[in-house]
């Protein structure tokens, strides 16, 4: 058999079905009870800091570099 009637029968058949489970499964992944609070966390991201800017917070100086 040729490589390419091998490789074009194998996409048809088998990498397609994991494709479609791989697809079902981040679907089925997205929709999981108790996910919704992560979800909602992650679209208020963009809004987290409208009235004002974050503050930032300046590292402190390791005792050793001090003079």
């Amino acid at each position: 058999m040729e490589t390419y009637t091998f490789l074009r029968q194998l996409a048809d058949s088998w990498v397609m079905l994991v494709m479609l489970l791989l697809f079902i499964g981040m679907v089925l992944f997205l929709y999981r009870p108790g996910s919704r609070h992560i979800h909602d966390a992650a679209a208020s991201v963009p809004f987290r800091h409208e009235d004002q800017p974050a503050r930032v917070i300046q590292p402190q100086k390791s005792p050793e570099t001090r003079s």
